[in-house]
């Protein structure tokens, strides 16, 4: 099969990019014939008048729509597999595999088919107000902190929608959690082309440790929609405890100036550093106060067989089972997300009995086997489809 994978990294490598390299892995094994067509949001600061020209890029890119018509005709793909769009490579792209007949299944990663920030959140808020086509909430609210900046996420939103970029161009909507499908589902997209596909974690070399480690860690964007400020509150309330936070800290993000002495900033970890951050956790937490579509973090700690806390939201709570494989607490709830802490930290074997518990499911639901043959899966349904037209 002949695959053409077309994806806008970001500036920082995200759980996104991981799964894109994965199944574009996957696929380069199993003797699949590939083609990349990739843009960087890196490049933006390098370019001249590059906000501006990432404005209207988003909104209409006609060297990106060249770009793919030459990738069409000369490497004649039997799909097109869409992760990110944006803001350099555009919806725009999508029209030239409609008129070629070529089938398109589109990774929905996050929430931005509905919301321009893609986060349903403004002003580390939940929000839905852009639903039901009203982009213009983006605008009056600011939601991104910077108006010319949410003038254009609002924009380019509404002239995708409005000209139907991704309805009439996107053969199957590849989402990870059952909760997004629903959600595309109200906002009018077709229901017989959404197919849940969870993220696939790699563990060919992570085996789960029987020693727990001596902190509680998070590993992650250091931001506010991470919950990361209710995290801080938790470990106060818990001084005893040793809390490390590994990632990057978001751009405009802004750390509290005064912050609870057991909490200790280790920075973006990768490779080896990072299975030994799981390793030496004793629990993992996630207390993400947005509609968070995966949590690939929480799959990795359920590898290692750590036990994890994580907020009762989005697709995590789809991911793990409250009192089996760690503990789910409303999300925003400081204490208690505290009090969920103290409670698995004072009790060692209910960490391990829910650790291996959670290694048991993560092996078996989001084994890269698995995300292969559910791949394929969705690549036969889209090319039938496209057949059918």
């Amino acid at each position: 099969m002949r695959v053409l994978i077309v994806h806008n990294e970001y500036g920082t490598y995200s759980g996104e990019e991981a799964i894109v390299d994965i199944g574009s892995q996957l696929l380069a094994q199993r003797g699949h014939q590939l083609f990349r067509l990739s843009r960087s949001s890196t490049e933006i600061s390098r370019m001249r008048f590059g906000r501006i020209r990432a404005f209207f890029s988003g909104i209409y890119n006609l060297s990106s729509v060249k770009t793919m018509q030459r990738c069409v005709d000369e490497f004649r793909p039997d799909i097109v597999h869409v992760h990110n769009l944006f803001p350099l490579i555009s919806p725009s792209v999508l029209r030239v595999c409609g008129q070629a007949g070529i089938a398109v299944v589109m990774t929905v990663h996050n929430h931005r088919l509905i919301c321009p920030n893609g986060l349903f959140m403004t002003d580390g808020r939940m929000c839905q107000k852009c639903a039901g086509g009203k982009e213009y909430w983006c605008i009056f609210l600011n939601c991104q902190s910077d108006i010319f900046r949410s003038f254009g996420y609002a924009v380019r939103n509404y002239i995708a929608r409005k000209g139907k970029f991704f309805l009439e161009n996107v053969t199957i909507y590849a989402v990870v959690a059952q909760f997004q499908r629903l959600l595309l589902i109200r906002e009018g997209f077709p229901a017989d082309r959404i197919v849940v596909i969870p993220n696939a974690v790699v563990f060919n070399s992570v085996r789960a440790e029987s020693d727990l480690g001596d902190y509680v860690g998070y590993i992650g964007r250091i931001s506010a929609e991470k919950g990361i400020i209710n995290l801080f509150q938790a470990a106060s309330k818990n001084p005893d405890i040793h809390f490390k936070l590994a990632g990057a800290v978001a751009e405009r993000f802004r750390l509290p100036v005064e912050r609870p002495e057991n909490i200790e900033l280790v920075g973006y970890l990768y490779g080896a550093k990072k299975h030994e951050f799981y390793k030496n956790a004793r629990i993992i937490v996630l207390p993400s106060i947005c509609l968070e579509t995966f949590g690939n973090t929480i799959v990795e700690a359920m590898l290692h067989g750590r036990a994890v806390v994580c907020s009762r939201i989005g697709g995590l709570q789809e991911i793990v089972e409250d009192g089996v494989t760690g503990l789910l607490f409303e999300p925003g709830n400081a204490d208690e997300l505290g009090e969920k802490i103290r409670y698995l930290w004072s009790r060692p074997d209910l960490c391990s009995s829910m650790g291996q518990a959670g290694r048991d499911k993560a092996q078996h639901e989001y084994s890269t086997e698995n995300y292969y043959d559910r791949l394929m899966g969705i690549y036969t349904k889209a090319m039938s489809l496209i057949q059918v037209r």
